[in-house]
């Protein structure tokens, strides 16, 4: 089956980012010390939520880096200039 995309008239197409996985290992390392510093706030359990926050970093740094990297082999195979 055949995906097909659909965008808004005049909606310009996307691009990859200068530094697409300096920028996503930044936002997920953000997101992973926001979780232990909510987890502090609260009056959690730091260490249990540093093992939550290193898990989440890991997993979903490790999803965008392989997102990223199909959209580039796709973009290299297809010849396309967008995403």
């Amino acid at each position: 089956m055949a995906r097909r995309l659909l965008r808004w008239p005049g909606q310009p197409p996307k691009t990859v980012p200068p530094h697409p996985y300096r920028d996503s290992a930044l936002f997920h390392g953000a997101l992973a010390v926001l979780i232990v510093v909510i987890a502090w706030a609260s009056g959690s359990n730091v260490g249990k939520s540093l093992v939550i926050a290193g898990a989440y970093f890991v997993a979903a740094t490790l999803w965008s880096w392989w997102r990223f990297h199909e959209r580039a082999r796709r973009l290299d195979a297809t010849g396309e200039e967008e995403l």
